[in-house]
């Protein structure tokens, strides 16, 4: 692992993950406060990191490969325990639902394209739902500790924004997705349907977040 502050900051993002969870899951208003600190404390370390990684020219393909673990490992977690201690129920798991489903499908794209060194740039699209789902998220979490914003709670807003970015995140997987299936059928095109894992002429691989 090269030794850099962009890595160090990922990784302590990875670590920020379960201090969050186990915050949240204690049901303090205390600790959904400390939960929520760590949590934009991990928010704001995934902007950093990558833009010290350019700025710095400090890029590597261990940050590469692990910023990208990091944020899925953060908003799973979270989702899983916000279910976990009631926050999210009912109909509301639906869009919890849809943006894990969303991040296991893409990352098979990943891992499949990446065997093609072919990179799966992020979308302005994606961006905006990656924004939209870290507020969100940061709303349940502290949950009712949090003054209610005239007629709603935290918890209203923070379902509420979960919902459009469930929709943002079906619109997004669609795009990865039929960029995706251009790539693979150009490749059995000019193959023959080539057997899985066969290597492919190296193309520029581009770091991809949301």
């Amino acid at each position: 692992m090269p030794a850099n502050l962009p890595n160090a900051l990922t990784v302590s993002r990875i670590l920020a993950t379960p201090v969050v969870c186990v915050l949240a899951v204690l049901g303090t208003a205390f600790g959904n406060w400390l939960a929520l600190a760590a949590y934009l404390y991990a928010c704001i370390t995934d902007f950093l990191d990558g833009y010290l990684a350019r700025s710095r020219k400090q890029q590597s393909p261990f940050g590469e490969m692990l910023d990208p673990i990091a944020d899925k490992l953060l908003v799973g977690a979270l989702l899983l325990v916000l279910v976990g201690i009631g926050r999210i129920s009912g109909i509301d798991m639906l869009p919890a639902l849809i943006i894990l489903c969303r991040e296991i499908v893409v990352s098979g794209l990943r891992e499949y394209l990446a065997r093609l060194n072919v990179g799966m740039p992020v979308t302005r699209l994606a961006k905006w739902k990656t924004t939209l789902q870290m507020v969100a998220l940061g709303f349940l979490i502290v949950g009712d500790a949090a003054p209610s914003f005239g007629p709603l709670a935290a918890t209203d807003i923070g379902l509420w924004g979960l919902w459009l970015a469930a929709v943002l995140t079906l619109m997004t997987g669609y795009d990865y997705l039929r960029a995706s299936l251009r790539h693979v059928v150009g490749v059995a095109a000019a193959s023959g349907t080539e057997p899985a894992g066969e290597e492919h002429p190296a193309r520029p691989l581009e770091r991809a977040d949301g």
